[in-house]
Order: C-alpha cells, then sequence, then structure tokens
C-alpha cells in the first residue's frame, strides 16, 4: 500500500487542529458554562500556546538555522499579524474572541470582519502543524496539543460572545465549519511548498508563524483569561506551559 504523502496528512492534522473551533461552539450550544471556566480554558490554552511556539518553533528553529533567521522571521509575523488584526478590529472583529457583551456591538455589521478575523488567527497555526511533519514524517504532538486545546476555548468563547450578540446556529457553526476547513488547506499547503525547501527558509517560516501566533496570544487570548477569571488565570497559563513542554520532552 503506497504511503499517504505529507501534504496530504498535514491537510488531516490541520483540519483535525481546527476542529475543536466547531466542538467548543457546540458546547456553548449544549452547556452555559460560566464566564470564569471559558477563561479559565483559555488560560490554560494560552499557556500550551506559548511553550509550543518557544520550544517548537523558535528554538527548533534556531537549532536548525541559527538566531538571523528567527529573530527577523519572528518580528515580522508579529507586524504582519499587529497590522492585520488592527485592520480586522477596525472593521467590528476586535472582540471576536470575548464571551461576554462585548461582541453585541458588531452584531450588525462585523460578521465579515469576524470571520477573516478568525481565519487570521488559525491560519499561522495550520501552517506550523503542517511544516511540523516535514521534520521526521510525523506530527509534532507538543504543537497538535497546542492548536486543538487553544482553538477549543477560542471556539468556546466566541460563540457564546456571538450567540449573545444575536448571531444564528447557522452563522456560527458555518463560520467555525469554513474556518477549519481552509486551516486544513493552510496546513496542506504548508507542507506542501515547504517540502523540498532549504532549512533556514522552513525555520523563517516557522518563525514568521512563532511571531504571529505569540502576538496573537497577547492581542486576543490574554484580555479575555484575565478579564474573566482574575485570581487564576496565571496558574492555569504556567500549567498549561508546563503540560505542553512535557509533551514535547515525551516526543524528544
Amino acid at each position: 500500500m503506497a504511503a499517504i504523502p505529507i501534504w496530504l496528512q498535514a491537510g488531516f492534522w490541520g483540519l483535525l487542529g481546527a476542529s475543536s473551533l466547531v466542538l467548543g461552539a457546540g458546547v456553548a450550544y449544549l452547556a452555559k458554562l460560566g464566564v470564569r471556566v471559558t477563561a479559565a480554558i483559555m488560560s490554560f490554552g494560552c499557556g500550551i500556546l506559548i511553550s509550543a511556539v518557544a520550544y517548537d518553533l523558535i528554538f527548533e528553529g534556531f537549532r536548525a538555522a541559527g538566531l538571523r533567521p528567527v529573530v527577523l522571521g519572528a518580528v515580522s509575523g508579529s507586524i504582519a499579524y499587529a497590522v492585520a488584526n488592527w485592520l480586522v478590529s477596525r472593521a467590528g472583529a476586535r472582540h471576536r474572541k470575548r464571551s461576554g457583551e462585548q461582541q453585541t456591538q458588531a452584531a450588525s455589521g462585523g460578521g465579515l470582519a469576524i470571520a477573516i478575523g478568525s481565519l487570521l488567527d488559525g491560519i499561522p497555526e495550520s501552517v506550523v502543524l503542517g511544516v511540523s511533519l516535514l521534520g521526521g514524517g510525523s506530527v509534532s504532538v507538543s504543537v497538535f496539543a497546542a492548536v486543538f486545546l487553544s482553538n477549543f476555548p477560542e471556539g468556546l468563547s466566541s460563540a457564546t460572545g456571538m450567540k449573545n450578540a444575536g448571531r444564528s446556529k447557522a452563522y456560527v457553526f458555518g463560520l467555525w465549519i469554513a474556518i477549519a476547513v481552509v486551516s486544513g488547506l493552510a496546513a496542506m499547503a504548508g507542507a506542501a511548498f515547504l517540502g523540498s525547501a532549504a532549512p533556514r527558509l522552513q525555520a523563517l517560516v516557522q518563525a514568521v508563524a512563532a511571531g504571529a501566533l505569540l502576538t496573537m496570544v497577547a492581542d486576543t487570548m490574554i484580555p479575555e483569561a484575565v478579564e474573566g477569571e482574575h485570581g487564576t488565570a496565571g496558574l492555569l497559563v504556567v500549567l498549561g506551559l508546563l503540560l505542553a513542554f512535557f509533551l514535547s520532552h515525551q516526543r524528544s
């Protein structure tokens, strides 16, 4: 039986990682979770994502290609995400990850901006998942866990906010399903186009995604986490970071 191409595997893992957006949205409609529970899950996801970015992307990129491409890529990714996030925020997607009433302000005109903003958050994660397959032919467990477990509270929190803002079920689930599919395609593209690239270029692309992801965590995830869970947000971030570090250590 012929081996499954890496780019096809990458598409599967990207789709699976993003599927937790849909799962989180489903939980938002099936169960009424309090703001503190949602914020606690978000805090834990922040820690996992920070650890995966630091150890699986930045440090591995440094080991493969040195400091310069990592610094250049991370700063470029951060600036690019910040500018893009500013643009979609002005268009009505500023509170796309919030579970409270903040999204009500954008209920009438921010639908497209919310979709674009959510896609902006998901594409770097998916590209990273695809590229992680290139090293040894298997997905990075810690990166996949970071993507899956950070997407779940995003889907949960955003769906709760959109539900409060009067969005229909068809809109909410249609949005997350579409983003999951595009995320799978982004992971597929990352693996396909970088499969034969030099390690230096792979490290640069990973660093760009790392800078974008860290900026996304700081700009959009942490505010929701801290606002809803003042007392233990920091502890949950640390626990999430340690879990991702453990998973990364187990892989090595």
